[in-house]
């Protein structure tokens, strides 16, 4: 029997999920740009942002608490939330929760940006910035407890430099990134000067399971035999983040932003060998040195799940690699409320390794 001693816990992994409230900080000029939310008389369960006139980004259905009861009886996850928390109507019941969950600190991240969210500049530029300041004021309000990683406007890069200067002065720890920026992968130049400021103001870089490439959601949306979001998700949001983190190994920009850390969030940890073994391969026949724990040399991070085979993992991730995360307020395949306890009671791993995924890894990722 594992024997279990009392730790901080920092959960690396959990979201906020918006509602027409989170518009509220657009200013008066901006209100043209004001996301729409939408539902139809046919299924009022299911909603959808309607962001200049187009369906955008992800809202999960609101479900009854009977529904969710039974789709954590079927999955052997715990998903239920409740909807102030979740939403953060009420950020005090999302403390207690906390408390609840045995978690000291949570991560927040968006929902809405797991595709691309607007078409035009402006646009991008003003729904980013009301959804900073309301989770600034989330912050004010979490006692500490509940940190964040900020959205940017990618296609205004001045904007999104003054944006994360705001939020890192607003209790945010990291930058969301897609894997696919639009046209542009992540070890685009282009995305150099967000680098450069992050890496400045000691701000991590949140690479969440997403995909902001429309044509690309649309190739896996619409495969023949790939049906419904949980269906498309992996080959959508989740093969991109893989794909994202071996280009990054691949890339010079460890070496051009070396104090710069990357975190892999939601993507679970079963790839880290597969992807460990493919970048050094490809080093040796450059002729180049691979570093033997590459992942911590290039402080580089990956949320893992309490189905993966960590003692596995472990071999190729390193000891200071790997963090966890509840997926708070999402329902889906990597949501599980209850992970933190799961994982405590695996016999598989070392205490000394388990203190080190719930705590000291997630605080040196978003220097907490």
């Amino acid at each position: 029997m594992a024997i279990q001693t009392q730790v901080q816990v920092i959960d690396a992994d959990a979201h906020v999920v918006e509602t027409e409230r989170t518009w509220d900080y657009l200013e008066p000029s901006e209100q043209k740009y004001r996301p729409l939310l939408y539902a139809s008389p046919h299924d009022p369960v299911s909603q959808y942002w309607v962001i200049d006139n187009q369906v955008r980004g992800l809202r999960f259905p609101t479900l009854a608490e009977q529904t969710v009861r039974e789709m954590s009886r079927r999955s052997g996850r715990a998903m239920a939330t409740p909807q102030e928390a979740r939403e953060l109507d009420d950020v005090a019941l999302r403390v207690q929760h906390l408390d609840a969950l045995g978690i000291d600190v949570q991560v927040l991240h968006n929902t809405l940006w797991i595709e691309q969210v607007a078409q035009w500049p402006d646009t991008e530029a003003a729904i980013c910035r009301s959804w900073n300041r309301w989770l600034a004021e989330v912050w004010t309000q979490g006692q500490g407890r509940l940190r964040w990683s900020c959205v940017v406007p990618t296609m205004t890069l001045d904007e999104a430099v003054l944006q994360m200067r705001y939020a890192k002065e607003h209790g945010a720890v990291a930058v969301c990134m897609r894997p696919l920026e639009g046209d542009r992968l992540l070890t685009n130049r282009y995305f150099y000067p967000i680098y450069a400021e992050a890496s400045r103001l000691d701000m991590a870089i949140a690479i969440h399971v997403a995909n902001a490439n429309p044509a690309n959601c649309d190739l896996w949306r619409t495969a023949p035999g790939v049906e419904g979001l949980f269906a498309s998700g992996f080959q959508m949001f989740r093969g991109p983040a893989v794909i994202a983190c071996h280009v990054l190994l691949m890339s010079e920009l460890p070496r051009l932003f070396p104090h710069l850390r990357w975190g892999f969030i939601e993507a679970s940890s079963q790839w880290v060998p597969w992807i460990y073994h493919e970048a050094r391969s490809r080093y040796q026949t450059a002729g180049r040195e691979f570093p033997e724990d590459v992942f911590g040399a290039y402080k580089i991070y990956v949320t893992c799940e309490t189905h993966d085979d960590l003692p596995w993992v472990l071999k190729y991730a390193g000891e200071h690699s790997l963090v966890i995360g509840t997926d708070y307020g999402h329902l889906d395949p990597s949501s599980d409320t209850n992970a933190i306890v799961a994982f405590k009671q695996l016999e598989e791993i070392s205490q000394e390794t388990k203190e080190r995924i719930l705590y000291h890894n997630p605080k040196a990722l978003y220097h907490l």
